[in-house]
């Protein structure tokens, strides 16, 4: 394949280098700029795996842990000290 589009180049060496060169950058433009734009939103890359939401509700009658010495305490028993009440 490369050694017939070689062959049909006109010109010597030096020219079908950069006419080769060229040709190479023309595909890479075109493959950049279409072909994979196009195909971008069949791809699953940025399919995410974990659905969004919050934590799991506790079960009924279940223990309450206490965080450990040192750990923030949970969200709902943080206290809104803020003058505008804005967190």
């Amino acid at each position: 394949m490369y050694g017939l589009i070689w062959r049909i180049l006109p010109g010597p060496w030096v020219s079908k280098l950069i006419l080769s060169l060229g040709l190479l950058v023309g595909a890479a433009t075109l493959l950049w700029m279409f072909a994979f734009p196009a195909l971008s939103p069949h791809m699953p890359f940025n399919d995410g795996a974990v659905q969004g939401g919050g934590p799991a509700p506790a079960e009924e009658g279940a223990p309450v842990e206490e965080p450990a010495e040192g750990e923030a305490p949970p969200e709902e028993e943080l206290v809104d000290d803020t003058a505008d009440g804005q967190g």
